[in-house]
């Protein structure tokens, strides 16, 4: 019996969501962007978001970077999909659980990733700084539900 890597484990969920994605969500087009082409959205609360391919307000595969400003944190939260998150720049701190718990938090610097299952409750801090993730979802639509307190 062999026993798969993470990076193995990783590649195969991620072809496995993009044959999905592409067999639900025929509008992709061939795409090449280097960071200064990313277009930034503000939010209100200070965050940035700049989309990358596909909607997550529609079925298949969606990818998304944002940008957190220094201090920021996320409440508690999940999603009805599952996500991969990778950070692209900085640290970001996250945890798992209905409560925002600063001891539970595990610090994740630039290259990390974290996985967010479907309705599985976590929130993140941009404690240190600037932090920069980028959001790859595979069965959309989505959405954010915030845990009652």
């Amino acid at each position: 019996m062999r026993i798969c890597t993470l990076r193995s484990l990783c590649l195969a969920t991620l072809l496995l969501l993009a044959s999905s994605a592409f067999a639900q969500a025929s509008a992709w087009v061939a795409l090449r962007l280097t960071p200064e082409e990313l277009k930034w959205a503000p939010f209100p609360n200070g965050v940035f978001r700049a989309d990358i391919a596909g909607d997550e307000r529609k079925p298949g595969m969606y990818a998304y970077r944002v940008r957190f400003p220094p201090g920021f944190r996320n409440q508690p939260h999940f999603h009805p999909d599952d996500r991969i998150v990778i950070v692209i720049s900085g640290t970001i701190y996250v945890g798992f659980s209905e409560q925002f718990n600063e001891a539970a938090m595990k610090a994740l610097p630039q290259g990390s990733t974290w996985t967010e299952p479907t309705s599985e409750p976590h929130y993140i801090w941009a404690k240190d700084g600037e932090v920069v993730i980028q959001v790859i979802g595979g069965n959309g639509p989505s959405s954010s539900t915030l845990v009652k307190p």
